[in-house]
């Protein structure tokens, strides 16, 4: 399927040295008497023309540059070439950022969750399709909402998955999952739910006052892969911010089973939620950074035959 053009240059800025038609990677451009003219008919709005033209003669319709617009703090000009940044800076901010689950009740922002999402849109995508979708929960009321439709979800799900009969049959029918599910998660569940409805002690969100949802449409080429590269991208820069994240998979399992929860949130049919992030200001004094497995990494060297 072709992508509409949305390259446009400037004849009077343009110099011909052939940059923009160098760095094309879909032969949308091409040098004609001395100028770079659009010559093809498809175009991934990359902006890799726009960026490595040295006097600003492309420009791309329909798209902002990125930087240009947050609103919680200003991004220098210019680009960070590689190797312009410490590893030891970006390794230490990676290594810090953890997985929060208490949060103070401060709110987040609505300034800062859009930052947020703008910071996530520079992540890479599959031929730059760029069809990811984020939904904003702004405050505790949102999140608590959304929240008992996830746990109403698991209700449901728990008191299917206590049906010993149930379970057997599609075993043998070769659906083991809810068995898997009762054995390894049905437990952990109820005590969530008791937490929740008695204790009145939030276990799925901890407490967040803010989060944010990140899908992607169906129709992109790599749906899974963009949105949670977006989602790396949100959870680096909330820590760099100030703030603690951590990733809901239970939700997002809600989210893939419960057609009445998707409706309740206003998702589209097409789109597939891949990560719910909780936000909020974090309330765990670290003072140093985790611990990983060590990992071997596979090394294969093939021949050219």
């Amino acid at each position: 399927m072709k992508r509409p053009i949305h390259v446009t240059i400037d004849e009077s800025l343009c110099t011909g040295c052939g940059a923009c038609v160098a760095i094309c990677p879909h032969d949308t451009l091409t040098l004609v008497d001395d100028m770079a003219r659009i010559t093809g008919d498809d175009s991934l709005s990359c902006g890799h023309c726009m960026a490595v033209c040295p006097t600003g003669a492309v420009t791309l319709t329909g798209h902002r540059p990125m930087g240009q617009d947050f609103q919680t703090f200003a991004m220098p000009d210019g680009w960070l070439a590689p190797g312009d940044v410490e590893v030891e800076t970006l390794a230490w901010l990676m290594a810090s950022r953890r997985s929060c689950r208490h949060f103070t009740k401060d709110p987040v922002p609505a300034t800062v969750l859009e930052d947020l999402v703008r910071i996530g849109t520079t992540a890479p995508s599959g031929t730059n399709a760029q069809a990811w979708q984020f939904t904003l929960l702004p405050d505790r009321t949102s999140v608590k909402g959304f929240g008992r439709g996830v746990l109403s979800f698991f209700q449901k799900l728990n008191r299917m998955a206590r049906i010993a009969p149930l379970r057997g049959l599609l075993s043998l029918l070769g659906k083991p999952e809810l068995s898997r599910y009762y054995a390894e998660y049905h437990d952990r569940i109820e005590e969530g739910i008791a937490c929740w409805t008695i204790q009145h002690k939030d276990l799925l969100f901890h407490g967040a006052p803010a989060a944010i949802l990140v899908s992607c449409s169906k129709e992109a080429s790599c749906p899974t892969e963009d949105a949670l590269l977006a989602s790396g991208q949100i959870l680096l820069a909330a820590h760099a911010m100030g703030l603690g994240t951590c990733l809901i998979g239970f939700a997002v399992e809600a989210l893939a089973r419960d057609a009445g929860l998707r409706q309740r949130i206003g998702l589209p049919k097409d789109e597939t939620v891949h990560a719910v992030i909780a936000i909020g200001h974090p309330d765990e004094p670290y003072r140093r950074p985790s611990v990983r497995r060590p990992v071997t990494p596979r090394v294969v060297r093939l021949s050219q035959s």
